[in-house]
């Protein structure tokens, strides 16, 4: 009996180093553990059957819910490539940023690009306000379609320097066949795809913008 004791010691502080070592008891160790009890089990007091079966329980309940956290992990990762090449099909389509707003700080001047999807004959861009007034008109001049940038000085009509803010901006014009159209600021195709830090990006006019802050493709 003496020796089962000192074995019985020495498995426990074999054990004991185990758990120190790794922190948590893997499925490995349970079953380990569960050997160890039935090598050493004092033959006139063998071990309870009902407490074999709660221990192979639990092992194969940690087993399974090792398997399911390893079947989410590697669906999660297929749903996240599947989105990448998702993105990928949407190069040469259209992104709507879902505002054509422009900001104006005090005494400069703004910057902005707009996409005409067809050649443009004549047409002027318009500088609104939130109200829908126009403020200000931009001559577009006769283009190939593509994007194209302009600048407001930050002027209206009579050359008054008009308040700091957000304005909008729009454009309607005529193309070759004499077709009246519309186009603003915020629809862009998307020209490629770029992934960065886990995010997607997008490149539309001459930005990079995140995937996030598109609320349309067509």
């Amino acid at each position: 009996m003496a020796i089962s004791a000192t074995s019985s010691t020495t498995s426990s502080t074999a054990a004991s180093t185990a758990v120190n070592d790794k922190g948590v008891l893997g499925k490995d160790d349970f079953l380990k553990l569960l050997l160890v009890e039935l090598q050493y089990q004092d033959p006139t007091e063998p071990m309870d059957s009902e407490k074999i079966l709660t221990q192979t329980s639990q092992l194969a309940t940690l087993e399974s819910t090792e398997n399911t956290n390893k079947a989410l992990s590697e669906l999660a990762a297929s749903l996240s490539n599947t989105q990448q090449f998702s993105t990928i099909a949407a190069i040469g389509k259209t992104a709507d940023l879902g505002s054509n707003a422009i900001a104006l700080d005090k005494g400069s001047s703004s910057t902005f690009e707009m996409y005409f999807p067809t050649d443009v004959y004549k047409g002027t861009v318009e500088i609104t306000d939130i109200d829908g007034k126009v403020i200000k008109t931009i001559d577009v001049g006769t283009n190939d379609k593509g994007v194209y940038q302009f600048t407001w000085d930050g002027t209206d009509k009579a050359s008054n320097q008009v308040d700091a803010g957000i304005y909008y901006a729009s454009a309607s014009y005529t193309d070759p066949n004499g077709n009246a159209l519309k186009t603003r600021v915020g629809t862009y195709p998307i020209e490629s795809v770029r992934f960065e830090g886990g995010d997607t990006l997008v490149k539309v006019g001459s930005s990079y913008v995140s995937l996030s802050k598109i609320v349309e493709v067509y």
